[in-house]
């Protein structure tokens, strides 16, 4: 690096005077900023770090020499030589006065909607009120204004604006920070006053509940519900979401030993951002519903795929047994199917929604304990595919840039993604660019909510992805738009590409995918010569028959443009569950170990064995569909499944063809469950083990951005559950293996250092102490002073001679197409309140509350066909299995298309949900089957769901 490239690294400084020190100002900071880093105490409201400041509340005066009037100190800039007194008699007497009257202002002490905390009794104002020593005068509080009456009407949050100060914070927090654009001013004068939309209640308006104005509102006027009548909380215990793969840092606030509230912390995936299930959805940890005891099922008690019952009533199924009876038994029989059947006759489900240690751990226990590689989770349901086009195209599955690298794109590409329902706090990130002028195309056969932010809008009709895909990068090549350069250096088998989309002209997609040829045309062109384009995609792009093509296709477009290895820029699949990511890096799949080092490597496979001092099996596992397959198998097939452990995993309502998945788990000899609630799964096992949610255990988690992350414990598991890794290593015990995990928390610390020994080329650089005192650490990190990489493939790829590999794609239609008989398309997907299969978000009071009941989407066209009103019920059909639920009109939603979420039991979309397999990722085809509607049905009924089973008084 020269001399002018060092001092441009070099943050620019000026120097002044602060309450007569001389100090230095950095580029960029204000005063109030100098101050806090400095020390200096300067009272201020309207101002909180991460927000533009505005300088409407003047607590945070300063003198300044040689200006008649008081500065704010939040929005003014110091300049070389100025002499600043944030402590003189004149700056502190206007601080205080600001203070006092705001103060006279509030409600009285005692206030019904607050605390009686002498401290807290007005949040923020009141804490600088102390520290100030500032009371109000008697004249003052005669003056009071006419207060206005609370609102209530959200199931979250109370809205008291009688103690609102109008710092506007809230405000900017909606408009600004989540760009949800709920929260304005309005009004002028003593009528003045904050509004949701216009002027409607809070639970009325289109408020998605994320929080962030509770979050900002330094005075109560903003406030959970949880907090009302509240006192200081007991303690409060830094974490990370146990939600999407987000990856939010946050922080529980315990009272009487439950989490009453959550803030956002200042992680680098949120900065102290939430959404509605970060924020308002823990109160699942303290459902009556919890399992507390082992539970084992009944002699003589059959299992039939529909005999899933009330989880709140088990007892004519189940008994309860202690740990050592249910694990001997459990363990046991694992064995002596194992030794009776052999080393194929067992499998098991890890999680995605528990630590990597965990995961690590279970998968040790598959391959060592029952000696195969039967071993996989729900990466195989949602980014099985993007992984497997990663893995052989630029080796290696994880993201080449973070989320929040879209602040230096000048297009980012959203395909087959809802990122504010599926990653909200993602999706502010791009909501953000959009605001500083980054062009978003949205494509997708959903106009979903990040489309109203969008440049372009790309509507193409379901299943033709690679027709779109190839029309673009046929573009590029067609108008000599190809980034020669970095082809030459980094690809290969470019040629083979570019012969094979010489077919694929926009004019010739335009019919087949539904979008103009000129439109196709001009964002080819916008993506490849902007400065810096970024891909983002979801589960629409990967579960299809043809899902690694579609990424294949991703993979090629931001090669042959270069738009990959350089800020703002490469291929992003956003990962569903919070650790979809580190379980996938720490080997809980069929076909690789740790590190995505696969089990047939002869290399790998030796040293892993060695390392672990145990023969492992050569050969690739089987899939969660081929397992399901492998339980139904005949009696005479050598690798029938016989016996499975699942650990915190629902198939009975992710997998997909229910009806088939739910069969073949009654079929099985022996299902152990290990989860915190009775979930629908559960009901088929023949031993239930209770386990410790998310908030209840210590252990790292890796979000979509390669953060590895720490989770901490906040609270004590319930009853006689346990943490998930005791029973692991109990059951590992049973069956033969001679673990010894020692230190706290089961050992957590050491399985993570024999962990980070078989992830040396990714985590070397990140031991269990550095995690534990930075909290988040961003991998590849290969040396304890590595920052980590935010950005890879910046000079080479991961494949093996360093170049990426292009695979030609072509269109290959779904395994089944609409007819006359099943005339619409399903497309099924999360929704923003509840997430994966509802056995969590469905117990948390806020989320059922806003979302209690499973609903269809559809075109107002096509309801119109149907003759159906929205809110009427409706009958949906496949080949495989039928719902009955509630329609709602989404104008978003194409003609001849219904999408249905898959978080509710009494409408599970994977009963209609179509099995047939993506060749490479081994990926279901979620995303398209062929259903009819017809008007009318009853639907099912809700099952142990909704406000019976919640805590009382927990929804309003």
């Amino acid at each position: 690096m020269n001399a002018p490239e060092r001092n441009a690294l070099i943050p620019t400084s000026v120097e002044f005077t602060l309450d007569g020190q001389s100090v230095q100002a950095f580029d960029g900071e204000t005063i109030l900023q100098v101050a806090d880093r400095l020390g200096v105490s300067i009272p201020r409201l309207c101002y909180t770090p991460g927000y533009r400041a505005d300088g409407n509340c003047r607590s945070c005066m300063v003198e300044i020499d040689g200006e008649r009037t008081l500065a704010p100190s939040c929005c003014r800039a110091p300049t070389a030589g100025m002499k600043v007194h944030a402590t003189s008699e004149r700056a502190v007497k206007s601080q205080k006065m600001v203070l006092e009257m705001l103060l006279s202002d509030m409600p009285a002490k005692g206030h019904k909607w607050i605390g009686d905390d002498e401290t807290r009794q007005h949040g923020e104002l009141s804490d600088w009120a102390s520290r100030m020593d500032v009371n109000v005068r008697p004249a003052l509080a005669a003056i009071a204004r006419q207060q206005p009456a609370p609102d209530l009407s959200h199931p979250a949050m109370a809205v008291n604006l009688d103690a609102c100060i109008q710092c506007n914070r809230c405000v900017r927090a909606c408009r600004e920070e989540q760009v949800n654009d709920v929260i304005g001013f309005a009004f002028r004068g003593d009528d003045s006053a904050i509004v949701f939309d216009l002027q409607d209640g809070m639970g009325d308006s289109t408020c998605v509940a994320c929080g962030e104005c509770v979050q900002a509102c330094p005075t109560g006027a903003l406030m959970p519900k949880s907090h009302i009548g509240a006192q200081l909380v007991d303690r409060k215990i830094d974490s990370v979401c146990p939600f999407c793969g987000v990856g939010c840092l946050l922080t529980y606030n315990v009272k009487d030993e439950q989490i009453v509230s959550v803030d956002g912390r200042d992680g680098p995936a949120n900065h102290s951002r939430l959404c509605v299930k970060g924020r308002f959805g823990f109160d699942y940890a303290h459902h009556p519903q919890r399992l507390t005891k082992p539970l084992i099922r009944k002699p003589g008690v059959a299992k039939h795929p529909d005999a899933i019952g009330d989880p709140a009533d088990w007892s004519e199924v189940f008994r309860e047994a202690t740990w050592d009876e249910a694990l001997d038994l459990a363990a046991s029989k694992l064995t002596a199917l194992r030794d009776t059947h052999g080393l194929k006759a067992l499998a098991g489900f890890g999680s995605a929604k528990g630590s990597n240690e965990e995961a690590y751990l279970f998968q040790k226990l598959v391959r060592t304990g029952f000696g195969s590689n039967n071993v996989d989770h729900c990466t195989r349901l949602c980014h099985a595919s993007s992984v497997a086009a990663l893995l052989e195209g630029v080796g290696s599955a994880a993201v080449s840039n973070q989320v929040n690298d879209v602040e230096h794109a000048g297009l980012i590409l959203v395909i087959g993604s809802n990122p504010t329902a599926n990653h909200p706090v993602a999706a502010t990130w791009m909501k953000n660019a959009a605001q500083r002028g980054t062009k978003i195309v949205l494509a997708d056969p959903r106009i979903t909510d990040i489309g109203r932010h969008a440049w372009r809008t790309l509507q193409f009709r379901a299943d033709t992805d690679v027709a779109l895909l190839n029309a673009l990068i046929h573009t590029v090549i067609d108008e000599g738009l190809v980034d020669a350069d970095f082809i030459a250096r980094r690809a290969n088998n470019f040629e083979a590409l570019k012969e094979n989309v010489k077919g694929y002209s926009a004019e010739a997609m335009a019919p087949i995918c539904g979008i103009p040829a000129e439109t196709i045309r001009e964002v080819a062109r916008e993506f490849a010569t902007s400065k810096a384009s970024m891909i983002l995609w979801g589960m629409g792009i990967s579960q299809h028959v043809h899902g690694t093509d579609n990424a294949r296709c991703l993979i090629a477009l931001a090669t042959v443009t270069g738009q990959i290895g350089k800020p703002g820029s490469g291929l992003h699949p956003l990962r569903g569950q919070n650790n979809v990511q580190g379980a996938s890096d720490a080997g809980l799949i069929p076909m690789m170990l740790p590190n995505y080092q696969r089990v047939d490597n002869p290399g790998a496979h030796a040293w892993f064995e060695k390392f672990w001092d145990t023969p492992l099996d050569n050969k690739p596992g089987y899939t969660v569909v081929e397992i399901m397959h492998k339980a139904l198998a005949p009696e005479t097939d050598p690798h029938k499944i016989r016996g499975m452990y699942i650990m915190g995993e629902n198939p009975a309502m992710s997998d997909p063809d229910l009806n088939h998945a739910r069969h073949a788990l009654t079929s099985l000899e022996h299902l152990v469950v290990q989860d915190i609630f009775m979930t629908e799964t559960a009901w088929y096992a023949d031993i239930v083990l209770p386990a410790s949610a998310w908030p209840e255990k210590t252990g790292t988690v890796t979000n979509t951005d390669r953060m590895v992350q720490m989770g901490r414990r906040a609270l004590t598991p319930p009853g006689d559950a346990k943490p998930d890794l005791w029973i692991i290593q109990q059951i590992a015990k049973r069956m033969g293996l001679p673990w010894n995990y020692q230190g706290p928390e089961c050992g957590v610390a050491e399985v993570y250092e024999e962990m980070r020994q078989a992830m040396h080329t990714a985590i070397s650089g990140i031991s269990w102490d550095r995690i534990e005192r930075e909290q988040s650490v961003t991998y590849p990190c290969l040396t304890e002073d590595d920052p980590g990489q935010p950005t890879v493939f910046v000079d080479t790829f991961a494949t093996r001679d360093g170049r990426v590999k292009l695979v030609p794609a072509d269109i290959i239609p779904a395994d089944e197409r609409p007819d006359g008989d099943y005339p619409f398309v399903l497309i099924t997907g999360r929704q923003l309140e509840h997430w994966h299969t509802g056995s969590m978000t469905r117990r948390a009071s806020v989320l059922d509350a806003i979302e209690p009941v499973a609903t269809a989407s559809m075109n107002g066209g096509d309801l119109r066909k149907l003759k159906v009103n929205a809110g009427d019920v409706i009958t949906v059909k496949s080949r495989r299995g039928e719902v009955a639920l509630s329609v709602r009109r989404d104008d978003g939603t194409p003609s001849g298309a219904i999408f249905i979420p898959f978080a509710y039991y009494e409408a599970a979309a994977n009963l209609l949900t179509n099995a047939a397999l993506d060749p490479f990722g081994k990926i279901p085809e979620f995303k398209y089957c062929a259903v009819a509607i017809t008007p009318g049905g009853t639907p099912a009924a809700t099952v142990g769901y909704g406000r019976e089973g919640l805590t009382a008084g927990a929804v309003a």
